[in-house]
């Protein structure tokens, strides 16, 4: 398989996810020919590869997950030992497939940073650097492989099942440890020329603000990310030990300090989304991460900021994600079956 069409998009939309099943019942009909001759349900390895989990399972082509398993990056053991990690849960996940008599049809895995899907990809927050991991899984399994973007496979999966299902046009932000993006049109997550769209977290929203992992002061990263909130919540309340979760819970019961704190986040936040705004003019803006759970706590304020502040802007919708954390691994599992389906349309 060429790595244009193991990259390509574009494969029919499928029907919203179903909560975690034991694998049974009948085979797909719309399996590929080349599982119904073997024998086995047809499935795709899909891997969500995080800073402190990665998260993997068995997807059929209805997007079901018929197996899943999480296991920790382990980090702390330097990038070595994580691309070895991910390479043997893709392999281990292989193994659970053929041991239920399902037919890996292909494998996607998706990762953070700087992707280079058709060689390797560079990721500051897994220490990697052109490494060829693509490659390394598919000598592991002998299966074609897709290396992509874990925020793009994820606004990939919010477009055709989840919150932006049905939508031409959205941008797709994801607030946890830290902040990114990605702009989908015409069911395609934009790239870029050099693998580095969506990267919104590094756009300027605070001048001379909070240090940036990437050495600017004042990126939308640096003030509204998981442990910003949190360091901020930490500096107005000495020794307290707040996640951004519990800012948020505590700013909803009516905690002054937690409020304020809150208050700048979406502010910030606002600031942000008008920026994508003027950028892509979306008619809806999906928020994801860890952030996004917050809810109406998160996505109220940001409505009516929105739309204070909208001079020349068509204020957006703003949603939360449907897919949770599964968004990557439903994205991978969604970019392993266009590269089958790319397959046989050779």
């Amino acid at each position: 398989m060429r790595d244009d069409q193991a990259a390509a998009l574009g494969a029919p939309k499928t029907p919203p996810p179903r909560a975690l099943p034991s694998v049974g019942g009948s085979t797909p009909a719309h399996e590929s020919a080349a599982s119904a001759a073997r024998g086995g349900g047809a499935c795709v390895i899909a891997l969500d590869v995080g800073g402190t989990v990665i998260k993997g399972g068995l997807v059929s082509r209805d997007s079901r997950f018929v197996f899943a398993d999480r296991r920790p990056a382990r980090r702390d053991r330097g990038p070595a030992a994580v691309s070895e990690g991910v390479v043997a849960f893709a392999d281990d996940l292989r193994r659970v497939a053929e041991n239920r008599g399902l037919t890996p049809e292909a494998a996607s895995v998706v990762v953070p940073g700087i992707v280079d899907a058709a060689a390797g990809t560079r990721s500051a927050n897994l220490g990697w650097r052109d490494l060829p991991l693509r490659r390394l899984v598919r000598e592991r399994l002998g299966l074609p492989v897709v290396l992509d973007h874990d925020v793009r496979a994820g606004a990939l999966a919010e477009g055709r099942i989840g919150a932006a299902e049905g939508r031409d046009a959205f941008v797709f932000l994801a607030l946890g440890t830290g902040v990114s993006g990605a702009f989908v049109a015409g069911g395609r997550a934009y790239a870029g020329s050099h693998g580095r769209a969506g990267e919104i977290g590094h756009t300027l929203v605070r001048p001379g603000g909070s240090r940036c992992g990437c050495g600017a002061r004042g990126c939308l990263e640096a003030e509204v990310s998981g442990p910003a909130v949190a360091h901020r919540y930490a500096e107005a309340v000495p020794g307290a030990r707040a996640t951004a979760a519990d800012v948020a819970a505590r700013a909803e019961a009516g905690d002054a300090v937690a409020q304020r704190v809150w208050h700048d986040a979406v502010s910030v936040l606002a600031d942000g989304v008008l920026t994508a705004q003027a950028l892509f003019d979306t008619p809806l803006v999906v928020i994801g991460g860890g952030l996004s759970r917050a809810g109406e706590t998160l996505l109220a304020p940001l409505r009516a900021m929105l739309a204070e502040r909208a001079t020349f802007h068509v204020v957006p919708d703003v949603a939360a994600a449907a897919l949770g954390d599964n968004a990557g691994c439903h994205g991978a599992a969604l970019l392993a079956w266009d590269a089958v389906d790319a397959a046989v349309a050779r």
